[in-house]
């Protein structure tokens, strides 16, 4: 089997790899700039490609995978910028068209919990989406047009809908990262928010772990929640991070207002994920 992975070189993407590595499979790595993955060479077939350039052969060019693990998009952390739709949204829809156009049999995307947008509570995938912020909306538009797409063309097609991931090598703009920073700086104290907002978290190598049993069973799958199924404060975590590091660094609570793009509290329902990992 051969997988092709998009952002490969990003947070998740450099995960994933690593999973895929792990499994003995042949992975072709699409990134825009090959320098990006002096790590992998000589282990994957790395692919320095632009989605914005794809053409007629571009399919062939990309080895004819079994599998597009398709984890790319631009323009984050920045949620409600107008790029997400206006530019990000046409280029992404272009892209995962042409591969299934001209042969693509199996194709997974990474979606975002932001498609729910200000719904509170437990969210299962049957929920409508309605999401707040023009991140989410693109996502969402994009899921929709690859559903269309298959009433068209025959391809199984699988929608992972992200919650929050943590771990090594996430931007340093993301809250661990942030505390990691002001610990080995020695500040007294670690600014945030009141820390009660409950959120879905799931460490970055389950993430990863899921998204490759995904794209391996090649199955229609549909929509599904990529979460732990646990609803857990901001505050506990940065405290359970505290207690794990052995970092002694004082909580500065309230500091920030709660964003006002995120419902206070929201967890993914993953009975779905809990079948499929079992199938």
């Amino acid at each position: 089997m051969r997988i092709a992975l998009t952002g490969a070189s990003g947070f998740i993407g450099r995960h994933v790899l690593r999973e895929l590595l792990e499994r003995d499979i042949a992975v072709v790595a699409i990134t825009r700039d090959n320098t990006q993955l002096a790590e992998f060479e000589g282990r994957v077939q790395i692919v320095e490609f632009d989605l914005a350039n794809v053409g007629e052969h571009t399919f062939d060019h990309l080895g004819r995978p079994d599998v597009l693990l398709h984890l790319a998009w631009d323009g984050l952390p920045s949620y409600r910028s107008l790029y997400h739709f206006e530019h990000e949204l046409p280029r992404q829809y272009n892209f995962l068209h042409q591969m299934v156009a001209q042969g693509l049999r199996s194709l997974v995307v990474t979606g975002t919990c932001f498609e729910y947008g200000m719904q509170s509570g437990p969210l299962t995938e049957d929920e409508k989406t309605r999401p707040a912020n023009p991140y989410g909306f693109a996502k969402d538009v994009l899921r929709q047009q690859l559903e269309y797409l298959k009433q068209q063309r025959s391809y199984s097609f699988t929608w992972a809908r992200l919650f929050y991931t943590y771990g090594e090598g996430q931007p340093e703009t993301s809250l661990l990262p942030q505390l990691k920073k002001a610990v080995a700086q020695g500040v007294q104290q670690f600014n945030m928010s009141g820390g009660e907002q409950l959120r879905d978290y799931l460490p970055i190598g389950d993430v990863a772990r899921y998204l490759v049993i995904l794209a391996l069973k090649q199955q229609d799958i549909g929509l599904i929640n990529i979460c732990s199924g646990k609803p857990q404060s901001v505050r506990g975590l940065v405290e359970q991070w505290l207690v794990e590091n052995n970092w002694d660094i004082k909580l500065n609570l309230g500091h920030y207002p709660y964003s006002d793009y995120e419902p206070m509290a929201f967890w993914g329902e993953r009975h779905k994920l809990n079948a499929v990992l079992e199938g």
